[in-house]
C-alpha cells in the first residue's frame, strides 16, 4: 500500500522521468515513484520518495545505518560505498551511495543506490522532526546517465508551504 509523507513536499521531475504508481512498480512503501525508460536488461532506473516522523534523537547517520540494515534483510548483499553530510544546520541532510546485489523479478542484479536524507523540523516545535528519503536505484550501466538527473531532482525538493512562489 502506498504511504504518505509526514510533511508535504514539492519537487520537479527531470525531463524523461515519469511518475508511476508505487504499488504497481513494486514499491508499496513509497509515497512517490518515478521511472526513466529505457530499461537495462529489464531493470528501469527509478526514484522513490518516502519518509517518516522521527521524534527520537537518532542522527541522520544512524537513520541511514538503519536503512542499510533494513535493505540488507531484503537483498543478497549491500555495501556503503560513500557517505557525507550535506545541507546546513537549519536543513541538515546526508547522502550515501550503496552497492546492492539483489534478485529482481527472478534475475540477479548488481545495482547502485544514491540516497539522500533530509531532516525537516517543525518551526513551531523543533522536537517534531520528519526525515524524507530520496532514493535513485539503477544498474551500474544506467547510473552515469541518470545520476545528474537525480541531483537535479534533489535540488528542487522543498517543503510545500501551500503558497505559490
Amino acid at each position: 500500500m502506498t504511504t504518505t509523507l509526514p510533511v508535504p513536499i514539492t519537487f520537479q521531475l527531470p525531463q524523461g522521468w515519469h511518475a508511476a504508481p508505487p504499488d504497481e512498480v513494486g514499491a508499496p512503501g513509497a509515497a512517490f515513484v518515478a521511472v526513466r525508460p529505457p530499461s537495462d536488461a529489464g531493470f528501469t532506473a527509478n526514484i522513490t520518495v518516502d519518509g517518516e516522523y522521527r521524534p527520537d534523537a537518532a542522527t541522520l547517520t544512524e537513520i541511514a545505518d538503519e536503512s542499510v540494515e533494513d535493505l540488507g534483510q531484503a537483498v543478497i548483499a549491500v555495501e556503503v560505498t560513500g557517505r557525507r553530510a550535506a545541507g546546513s544546520a537549519d536543513a541538515p541532510g546526508l547522502t550515501q551511495t550503496l552497492a546492492v546485489s539483489a534478485v529482481v523479478d527472478g534475475v540477479s542484479r548488481d545495482l547502485l543506490q544514491s540516497q539522500v536524507y533530509l531532516s525537516l523540523l517543525d518551526v513551531a516545535d523543533p522536537r517534531k522532526r520528519a526525515v524524507i528519503r530520496l532514493v535513485l536505484t539503477s544498474t551500474a550501466r544506467q547510473h552515469r546517465a541518470v545520476v545528474n538527473d537525480f541531483q537535479d531532482f534533489v535540488r528542487t525538493v522543498r517543503p510545500d508551504t501551500g503558497t505559490k512562489p
